[in-house]
């Protein structure tokens, strides 16, 4: 009977630690998946496919930091993406880290509360604090803009150079410089119709607007595109076509196609921004380049020697799941020696501070932090339909439309939006 009784026992011990090691094993599998489903992946989403490699390197480096983030970078063309981040967003879905303009794309997705709210994050000390205003709405901080860009016309140094020319300081000089330019051979200025329309109207409409918000005010029915300032700008869109101070077929030219014609030297004057210099350079090496606003005014009427933009607006998806990952990858990227690194691969001016730079693009576009600029006007207006009125004009006036035309049909649409406010 003790004999039966010692080995029941027996055999309960010998149960107990078989019980008790798969527990054991249990416990440690279940640490192993838990450990497995701390690794995250977040989506980053851009429109710069320019910048894909730089941001290649540094994701690479912010994974080693945090090796249980994995960023995935999707770009797209900024028109598409225009369209598809707004999509995207406003379903619900979307990047868990995106980029925006200041504008009306930031107005349409804040308004649709997409934006994890950034007020008192750590980084933001980086920055200055004038450089963050576009992606304020109501002293809440919901995107940061990220690059300081100069929305003027890029010009070949060499060029100028060779026909002994400066940037000019009125109108009659803009003429006079585009005219010699022309009567050697070459197109004066080289203008897009995907990006650079709406890029070139900035410089044109500076000085000739009754005050820097004047666009904005449009948008509220408090001015009209069909007041002088605009069609006078409109006139001189005109004057620079009519004289061929364009190339041939602007409204075909696309942005890549624009870059490349200046690149190979067809062209003095490239009407975009201070973005393109680096792409510029990339496809010529030799290339020597300057910035330059046309002055539509007499020199003694200038208010502003050119625009200015903090863009690339940076947010993260209020829908995200992984917002705590999101923050710590915006936490790297507005290092200062990661966003050197960024600044140095990709010739772009950024906002944050303590930056250092080494190419002689960012070097000339330095120059212009001294200078009087205006906040770009066209990302005053906060209204799709308002902002494609006004580059709508500029294109039909290029197609041949009068600018009292042009001025007049933009007007309709505009007076169909402040109807519905």
């Amino acid at each position: 009977m003790r004999k039966k009784i010692a080995m029941v026992l027996s055999m309960f011990v010998i149960a107990s630690f078989i019980l008790a090691g798969c527990g054991g094993a249990k416990s440690t599998n279940e640490g192993q998946n838990a450990q497995e489903q701390q690794k995250v992946t977040i989506r980053f989403a851009h429109w710069r496919g320019e910048d894909l490699e730089a941001f290649n390197k540094i994701i690479q480096q912010f994974q080693k930091e945090n090796p249980n983030i994995v960023v995935n970078q999707s770009v797209e063309t900024s028109e598409q993406y225009r369209t598809k981040i707004q999509a995207e967003l406003q379903g619900g879905e979307g990047p868990d880290v995106f980029a925006t303009m200041p504008g009306s794309d930031f107005a349409a997705l804040s308004s649709a509360n997409v934006y994890v709210d950034l007020s008192g994050s750590s980084f933001l000390s980086n920055f200055n604090p004038e450089h963050l205003k576009p992606g304020q709405i109501d002293g809440k901080q919901y995107a940061i803009p990220y690059q300081l860009v100069y929305n003027i016309p890029v010009y070949n140094k060499d060029i100028f150079q060779k026909y002994n020319l400066e940037p000019p300081k009125d109108w009659q000089g803009f003429l006079a410089l585009c005219q010699k330019l022309k009567d050697n051979g070459i197109t004066p200025i080289i203008l897009d119709s995907e990006i650079g329309i709406g890029q070139f109207i900035n410089p044109m409409l500076m000085n000739n607007m009754p005050s820097g918000d004047t666009l904005s005010k449009v948008q509220k029915g408090e001015a009209k595109l069909t007041d002088s300032w605009f069609v006078t700008t409109l006139k001189q869109f005109k004057e620079l076509n009519d004289k061929g101070y364009f190339q041939k077929d602007v409204l075909g030219t696309k942005k890549a196609g624009a870059s490349a014609l200046f690149a190979q030297g067809k062209g003095a004057m490239l009407a975009q921004g201070s973005y393109m210099m680096v792409t510029n350079k990339q496809q010529n090496p030799n290339i020597n380049q300057g910035l330059l606003a046309p002055i539509t005014v007499p020199a003694d009427q200038m208010k502003y020697e050119g625009i200015h933009t903090a863009t690339f607006m940076l947010g993260i998806n209020s829908k995200s799941k992984n917002i705590e990952a999101a923050k710590k990858f915006l936490e790297f990227l507005f290092r200062p020696d990661i966003a050197s690194q960024y600044a140095n691969a990709t010739g772009q001016l950024l906002t944050v501070k303590d930056v250092k730079y080494d190419s002689p693009e960012l070097s000339e576009q330095s120059k212009w932090l001294s200078k009087k600029t205006l906040f770009q006007p066209r990302y005053m207006v906060t209204v799709r339909e308002v902002e494609n009125a006004i580059i709508n004009a500029v294109a039909d006036v290029l197609s041949g439309m009068s600018p009292e035309e042009a001025a007049a049909k933009a007007q309709k649409a505009v007076d169909l939006v402040v109807k519905k406010q």
